[in-house]
Parts: C-alpha cells; structure tokens; sequence
C-alpha cells in the first residue's frame, strides 16, 4: 500500500536552526496552482536602507515593522500534523492573514477526484500521519544555477530536483493514491529562466498573484495553495514523498513545504518569490515554530537571514505547515514566471 508520510516534524532541524540563529546576534493539477503569535497585523512598509556590512555585520535592505523575535515562544502549534483546510480561503480586492490574495477568481479546473480519508473533524482539518504519497523513487539530473548581475537575480533551472527523487507520474491504476487523484500527467524537464530583481523594493500595496508563486533551491518550481478548483491542495492532492507533482504542461512543483528540504530554519533561505524576496523555513528555535498567525497578510515577515554569503535584515516569505503555507500575496513588483502565463 502506498507509503504513509510522517508527522512533518521540524524537531531534527530545529536544532541546526537555534545553532545558526544563535551566529546570526535562515493533479491532474492544471494549477493555477494558539501558542500566541507576535502580530497578525500588516506590516507595512518602512524606507529600504543600505548600510556597509563587514564581517559579523547585519546590512539592513527592504523591511517591514513585523520582525521576527527570536526570544519569543511561537510553539509548536502543528506538531500533532493535524492541519486546517483551506478550501476557498482567497480573497480578491485586498490581501488578509490566511487568505491568498488571487488576480482572478478560477475553480473549475483539475485536482484530486475524491476526498480522502485523511480528512478528519467534519472534514476541517486533515491528518498529514493518515495521507499516503504516490509511490515511487524517482531519480533525475536537475540543473540549477543562480547568479547575480547589477540589479538582476537570475535562477536558471530544468525544474527537476537533483537531491531528491520524485514518485511516479501519471499516478498508475495500481497505486492506492488513484483511488483518490488520477493525477494524469507526467514529469518532464523545463527550460526555466527566472530574472528577479536582486534588491526588491517594498510596495506601498501589496500586489494579487496568479498560480505560481517563486521557485525553490532544489531547482523545483512553487506554486500557490490552491487546486485549479480553489481547493486547499495540500489536503486534496496526493502527490509524491516529497510533497510534489506534476501539472498539464508537465511542470513538477509544490504547493507546501517540501518534507524533502533538510534546513528550514526560519534564517535559510530556501527559495524566492517572483518578486525577488527571499523565502525561508518556518523553525525558530526546538518546539518553537512560526505558523500563518504569526505573520502578515502576504505571509512574510522581518528578520535576519543568510543572503548571498552576508548577513542581511530584510523582508522574506515564510514557508510554514499550515495554509496557505507560501507567498499569498507580493510585497515587491512581481515578475511573471517563465513556465506559465503571469
């Protein structure tokens, strides 16, 4: 039977998080796509400053008055895997916490065929213990370069993972993840070139998005929370053991935090946005986990993180556990993704 995924515990990389925080003073998918939070207020924009840093330096860039307070005691909310569903949660004339913040409204694409039995208490939450994964181990060459050039982070990559393997797609008639989602399509290697602003600059409003939200450091494209039908699908949709799977055009992606992903302190950045901010891990600290309540209504925060060999103060999307678990809305003036329409 198909493999069941664990309770998605950070208490391994907590501990690398403390250490490096302590240094620091890191479907079928035709996807469009209480332990007392600091603040779920928005955060607005301040000034962007630039300031010489040398080594042990912090250089502050773009920042907003919600910083990350790494003596607070955020907990550990999620540690039991049981998570809320998210179906239906966006919002289309302004952003707020725990909604995505879509250009357009959609719903009447793809996605998993039937609701699976993970889905608990009156089909409100859903158990990451009970959700299988398609099976497979998948491995693949994935080629992935960043580089910068005056005002310009580019991203090159083929979208498939190099450190990771991946399940096998379309989701065969034998794996027990059909009964669920017949997720039809396949992997295939992309051509991808994302050129982002190196230094993005707040805006005065933060700006609705469209399927696809950024691109992660394995190489693998991120899109937003939801199925084609506005449904939350990282309860819908089974995808594979590390939390990926293909749309119509053959574009491997995920819509939450990749189990496959070793370091998701709250410091590392992990991935970027398409409008250049950097996107981190949610871990705090051992047992102290950020989640959706503790951030804004784009679900990003302030804090000190990892950029480009320095220590820089600056704006960054948060990955979490709970919906809608990435970018829900751009704080900075957004690019338009090289695979899919913007």
């Amino acid at each position: 039977m198909g493999a069941h995924r664990p309770i998605r515990s950070f208490a391994v990389v907590a501990a690398v998080a403390a250490l490096l925080l302590a240094g620091c003073g890191s479907s079928s998918s035709d996807d469009s796509g209480d332990s007392g939070p600091a603040s779920t207020t928005s955060a607005s924009p301040t000034s962007t400053t630039t300031t010489a840093a040398s080594d042990g330096e912090v250089r502050t860039a773009a920042v907003t008055d919600l910083e990350v307070d790494l003596d607070h005691d955020y907990g550990d909310r999620y540690a039991d895997g049981i998570l809320p569903v998210g179906d239906g949660r966006y919002v289309l004339d302004a952003p707020e916490v725990g909604s995505v913040y879509v250009c357009r409204e959609s719903g009447d694409g793809g996605g998993a065929d039937e609701r699976g039995p993970w889905f608990v208490n009156g089909d409100t939450e859903y158990d990451l213990n009970l959700k299988i994964d398609v099976e497979g181990e998948v491995e693949w060459d994935g080629d992935y370069a960043v580089s910068v050039d005056g005002d310009t982070r580019t991203i090159a990559t083929n979208d498939v993972p190099g450190d990771h393997t991946t399940g096998e797609f379309p989701i065969a008639a034998d794996d027990p993840a059909y009964a669920y989602d017949r997720n039809p399509n396949h992997i295939e290697e992309q051509d991808l070139t994302y050129e982002l602003p190196a230094e993005p600059e707040l805006l005065d409003e933060p700006g609705c998005m469209g399927g696809e939200s950024g691109v992660m450091n394995t190489g693998v494209a991120l899109f937003n929370a939801f199925d084609a039908g506005n449904r939350d699908a990282g309860a819908w949709e089974v995808q594979d053991g590390c939390q990926g799977h293909p749309q119509v055009t053959s574009e491997y992606h995920y819509h939450t935090l990749s189990s496959c992903i070793d370091d998701v302190g709250v410091g590392t950045v992990i991935g970027w946005a398409l409008d250049g901010f950097p996107i981190t891990g949610p871990v705090v600290g051992d047992g102290n986990v950020l989640t959706t309540d503790d951030l804004d209504e784009c679900h990003g925060i302030t804090g000190v993180v990892d950029l480009d060999g320095e220590q820089v103060k600056t704006y960054h999307y948060v990955m979490t556990q709970d919906f809608p678990y990435s970018v829900s809305c751009f704080r900075g003036r957004a690019t338009n993704p090289p695979g899919l329409p913007g």
